[in-house]
């Protein structure tokens, strides 16, 4: 069985930073036809120039909103014809008072972090089923899902409540919505990871030093993840390699989540 995604059009959420950003660059150096989709068009046009062309194209725009949701569709499709996998990558993570009765965060985390990606994920799905009535396909896989979450979804941290809230729906969403399209041979999976050395976690260690040993002391491995690390986990569950796994939430940090959570970092 296959892990290539040679020649399989995704779109990627979250696209302009961080691990969206990996992914997508990670998908299309693997000869995958990629959407890059983020709200942050400068961003976009500074990592693919303003005439994207080959196998990249990006799209900008809130998939908060559904007009959003279904022009992205539309121009992935004009674009290359199908849509085979949607990585959701778009996250946020900011900290919320759980003794504020007034705070908006959590309920704008559940937006954000999960009735995004559900939104997307079910338009998406029906255009797979689509696709797999018009090719003919009686077997085989008519699409992927993968979903980006957090093992703050199992760890409890008072500042992160939204956050840890909206992570641990979106991985029911996931088991949820694949029982719910396994008859349409469509899967969904998640990734949920802990610490990555992304653009924004190396600004937070440049101002807390400290974070990076407290990090290394709760991570069995003693490292901090690199952002291929994430794309290559995404990049086998979209893969014919993955056929047989759907609703699973697989772990990639360093073995953090083994350990006695009292005290360590939730993220």
């Amino acid at each position: 069985m296959s892990f290539s995604i040679a020649g399989k059009t995704a779109i990627v959420t979250g696209a302009a930073n961080g691990v969206g950003l990996a992914i997508a660059r990670h998908f299309a150096e693997r000869e995958a036809n990629v959407m890059f989709a983020d709200r942050d068009e400068a961003r976009l046009i500074d990592e693919l120039g303003p005439e994207a062309e080959g196998n990249t194209r990006y799209f900008a725009g809130d998939l908060r909103e559904r007009l959003t949701i279904a022009n992205l569709l539309s121009a992935t499709i004009d674009a290359f014809d199908r849509i085979d996998i949607l990585v959701n990558a778009s996250r946020q993570m900011v900290p919320s008072d759980p003794l504020d009765p007034d705070g908006d965060a959590v309920e704008d985390l559940l937006h954000q972090n999960l009735m995004t990606s559900l939104r997307l994920s079910q338009c998406v799905a029906r255009r797979m089923i689509r696709q797999a009535e018009d090719d003919g396909l009686e077997d085989g896989s008519a699409g992927t899902i993968v979903n980006l979450s957090s093992i703050a979804a199992r760890r409890t941290h008072p500042a992160l409540l939204g956050y840890s809230v909206s992570s641990a729906a979106l991985d029911q969403m996931t088991r949820s919505m694949a029982v719910a399209l396994a008859p349409h041979r469509i899967r969904v999976n998640a990734v949920a990871f802990g610490s990555v050395m992304s653009a924004s976690l190396q600004g937070v260690l440049k101002e807390h030093v400290e974070y990076r040993a407290d990090i290394k002391d709760h991570t069995p491995l003693g490292r901090i993840a690199k952002p291929d690390e994430v794309a290559e986990a995404v990049q086998f569950l979209a893969s014919d390699g993955a056929q047989f796994i759907t609703g699973q939430i697989m772990t990639v940090d360093g073995g953090r989540t083994l350990l006695d959570p009292v005290n360590a970092p939730a993220h």
